[in-house]
């Protein structure tokens, strides 16, 4: 179905007081600028963090010209990032992260240093690595919103500590020097075409 037309019935149940806002999820920028020129989107929900970044060539600029928020889901990596799993962390038969490149042994040994980077940081910062990964989000953009996932009330007010790191340009640099050397794709070579932009 056209974009077009899916904005446009948004657009029908927003005018008859039904819908308030209008976001999208998982959109490349074509589609983005396409879905806005009908309704204007409000925000857009997609998989960024330090190491899913794939965004910041044409979605992220794509957004900010528009004026659309981006809600990252994912930023703490599927949890890879807070330094809870490592190359010797046994995944269950049926777990997602079992069918992502990123998560083989050898990509989670290769990406430890990503990890050990930001535990560094986090213990000058008397912070946690999940802190830093999402403090490093919210330095992108001021209209960058994570939701990172979690079923335990300290996990939330964890993550709710991230509001009050301050990274320094230092740290930023730090990070982003680490962040280039990621190894492993976000997803299968089968599901690009699904996540593809």
């Amino acid at each position: 179905m056209p974009i077009e037309d899916v904005a446009g019935t948004v657009k029908e149940l927003i005018t008859e007081g039904k819908v308030k806002h209008f976001g999208l999820s998982e959109a490349g920028a074509t589609t983005i600028s396409r879905a806005h020129g009908v309704q204007p989107v409000t925000a857009l929900q997609s998989e960024y963090s330090l190491w899913t970044r794939d965004h910041e060539a044409e979605i992220i600029p794509t957004l900010e010209k528009l004026g659309i928020g981006l809600v990252p889901y994912s930023p703490l990596g599927k949890g890879y990032l807070t330094g809870t799993i490592d190359s010797r962390t046994s995944l269950a038969d049926n777990a997602l992260r079992r069918m992502l490149p990123r998560f083989t042994p050898e990509a989670r040994q290769a990406n430890q240093a990503l990890v050990d980077l930001l535990k560094e940081i986090a213990d000058d910062r008397g912070a946690t690595p999940a802190q830093i990964a999402l403090a490093w989000v919210l330095a992108q953009k001021p209209w960058f919103v994570p939701i990172p996932g979690t079923t335990k009330l300290h996990r939330l007010e964890e993550n709710l500590g991230a509001l009050d790191v301050e990274l320094t340009l230092v740290d930023l640099q730090r990070i982003e020097a680490a962040a280039t050397q990621i190894q492993g794709e976000r997803v299968p070579e089968r599901l690009k075409s699904v996540f593809g932009r």
